[in-house]
C-alpha cells in the first residue's frame, strides 16, 4: 500500500472482511471446512462461495477440494499473501482511526457547549428586514 489511508478494496467489502478476519484467527497451516466457515459467518453457501472466489483470485485464500472418505470436502485457509494483506489493511484502518482521534494532549470540544450562530451577527446588527415590513404594509 502506498498510503496509510488506502484500504485494500478486495478485503474492504464487509463480507470479505469478515471472511479474512475469521481465517486470520486460525493457527498457521490450519484450514477450516467450508460448512464450518459458513456456519460461523452466518452466510449462505452461494454468498460465501462468491466472496471466497474473489479472495482466491487475489491469492488471499487457498481453497482445497478433497475427500474425507467418500464425502467431498472443501477446506479454506488464509494464504501468506492474504495474511500480509490483512496486516496491512489493519495498519491502514488504525492509521485512519488515529488520524480521526484528537491528540491526547488536546482537549476535545464540549458537545454541550452552544456553537456560535454564523447568522447571529446579521440578526443583531440592527438591519431592518424589508421583507417583514412589506408584509405588514399590505
Amino acid at each position: 500500500m502506498s498510503s496509510a489511508a488506502e484500504l485494500d478494496p478486495v478485503i474492504h467489502a464487509q463480507a470479505r472482511l469478515r471472511v479474512v478476519a475469521t481465517l486470520a484467527t486460525l493457527a498457521d497451516g490450519d484450514r477450516i471446512a467450508f460448512p464450518r466457515l459458513q456456519e460461523i459467518l452466518g452466510m449462505t453457501a452461494g454468498n460465501l462461495s462468491v466472496h471466497l472466489r474473489k479472495l482466491e483470485e487475489a491469492r488471499y485464500v487457498e481453497v482445497t477440494k478433497t475427500h474425507r472418505g467418500r464425502t467431498p470436502t472443501t477446506l479454506v485457509r488464509l494464504s501468506r499473501r492474504g495474511a500480509l494483506a490483512f496486516d496491512e489493511y489493519t495498519v491502514a484502518v488504525r492509521a485512519l482511526l488515529d488520524a480521526a482521534s484528537p491528540d491526547p494532549g488536546t482537549e476535545s470540544p464540549d458537545p454541550d457547549a452552544a456553537s456560535p450562530d454564523p447568522d447571529a451577527a446579521s440578526h443583531d446588527s440592527g438591519a431592518i428586514d424589508m421583507h417583514h415590513l412589506e408584509k405588514e404594509q399590505t
